[in-house]
């Protein structure tokens, strides 16, 4: 079962695109079925990647850097079995346009946080979510994970959850966006590989 994830920033010409491109490249790497797309609650529509974005997407390993900015829907959430945002602001502008998207919404470093490799088992295991010859249940994954979130503290400052934005900022605000996303992005990979994606 090919896996429809949707990543979500504000433009949707930094943040969610390297998160697009760095979350494709390691899922396709790791022989995952994915199919990986980004979109911006305020999106600067039809423009490239920032020039700072993109390198640093090239950088992390990703293989393609073109891309063009699209607004978010209601109808690109729907079509999503996870949608992971930049922000907790993000988060809750995509679950205002589809209020049932709460289940199956995140931000990234939270989600990351949730599946941290340790517990990616556990998931996996539950209500034997894995067929050996389809793969692992991406939505039936996805709210096993969700039915977690009480049980794992916020972090402190919640601020931890949320991927800051670089956009006219100088390279260091870049370079650590990049990295946050790209630690997550892993984390993610690792644990889906372990569920048995």
């Amino acid at each position: 079962m090919t896996a429809r994830i949707l990543i979500v920033c504000t433009g949707n010409i930094c943040r969610s695109p390297l998160g697009e491109q760095l979350l494709r490249e390691n899922l396709r790497n790791a022989g995952l079925d994915a199919v990986v797309t980004s979109a911006g609650t305020h999106a600067m529509t039809g423009s490239a990647m920032t020039p700072e974005a993109a390198a640093l997407s090239t950088q992390y390993g990703a293989s393609n850097t073109d891309h063009v900015a699209r607004q978010l829907t209601a109808k690109l959430i729907a079509d999503a079995d996870l949608v992971l945002t930049a922000t907790r602001d993000h988060r809750r502008d995509v679950v205002t346009l589809l209020p049932k998207a709460t289940r199956y919404t995140f931000t990234l470093n939270q989600f990351a946080r949730l599946v941290a490799p340790a517990d990616a088992e556990d998931f996996a295991a539950d209500a034997s979510r894995v067929d050996a010859q389809t793969g692992l249940d991406f939505p039936a994954f996805v709210a096993s994970v969700a039915s977690t979130r009480g049980l794992h503290p916020s972090p402190n400052p919640p601020t931890l959850d949320d991927v800051e934005d670089p956009y006219r900022q100088p390279a260091a605000v870049y370079d650590r966006a990049a990295a946050a996303i790209n630690a997550s992005v892993t984390t993610i990979t690792a644990a889906l590989i372990a569920a048995g994606a």
